[in-house]
């Protein structure tokens, strides 16, 4: 047999998407999952091999069942894989085009805020929008609809006012909403130190490209959750220099893509 060029490519395009998809379920519930369905097609291949026609009749009616039994147990990964495929740059454009300027200011007053509310000891949870919309996490806290500024950040996370237990969504330079709720995250691998604050930031970033920022209302200490991992205690040079590069990366790919469409258009 005889395998040509096309054929590489075929097997190569194949195994990036399966790596895609690894990198999409791994430590997440959906690998158990997978491996339980690669157990159970296994043992219907064997049972079928030995003949045993009762098991085999089971493990095969089981899976015929099973196919709309994972699309309703694997629905927020199957959310998750298309908002990540519909973040391709063809089919959508950034949402972070803030002007360098207002980057360098909503940054400085957000590690403003974020380093005295550590100092003080003061629990915040901060949602930055990316390219995937928060809108439903939005709806479900109060509208706030305010340029950034270190006194208002301070201010909504002050202990027993009414906006401080809950999550300040950001897009670009603005407060969306304060009060939101967050979903918590299902991984068995987080630590069992780390409480509902951190669970709820590393949620919402398993659900979406969206980066949290958290101050421990124990501890003070300061952590990034982003891609559904948890980076812990930072101080407030970090913080920005984390931040800045987030920003900056947006901006960059933004660029990229419209001298693609440039260059498409001489062409």
């Amino acid at each position: 047999m005889n395998i040509g060029i096309r054929d590489i490519a075929d097997m190569a395009i194949v195994a990036f998407v399966f790596y895609k998809l690894y990198m999409l379920i791994r430590e997440t519930r959906a690998e158990q999952l997978i491996k339980g369905i690669i157990l159970l097609l296994l043992a219907t291949q064997v049972s079928g091999w030995l003949q045993l026609h009762v098991i085999n009749w089971i493990l095969r009616n089981t899976m015929t069942v099973g196919v709309i039994a994972i699309l309703i147990v694997f629905q927020p990964e199957l959310r998750r894989a298309l908002e990540y495929i519909g973040r391709t740059k063809f089919l959508t454009k950034s949402i972070i085009d803030i002007e360098e300027e207002e980057i360098k200011n909503a940054v400085s007053e957000l590690t403003e805020a974020v380093g005295s509310l550590s100092r003080q000891k003061i629990g915040a949870l901060i949602v930055i929008e990316r390219e995937t919309g928060l809108s439903e996490v939005v709806e479900t806290g109060t509208e706030i609809r305010g340029k950034i500024s270190s006194g208002l950040l301070i201010n909504i996370f002050i202990p027993n006012t009414p906006l401080h237990d809950g999550a300040v969504v950001m897009r670009k330079n603005q407060i969306l909403a304060a009060g939101c709720l967050l979903p918590l995250t299902d991984n068995p691998n987080i630590s069992k130190a780390l409480g509902t604050r951190h669970r709820a930031g590393i949620g919402i970033t398993e659900r979406s490209d969206s980066m949290v920022v958290i101050v421990s209302e124990e501890t003070g200490s300061i952590s990034i959750a982003e891609n559904g991992k948890l980076r812990r205690f930072l101080d407030v040079e970090k913080l920005s220099e984390i931040l800045l590069k987030s920003y900056e990366a947006e901006e960059n790919r933004k660029l990229q893509f419209l001298k693609m469409k440039w260059r498409q258009k001489d062409e």
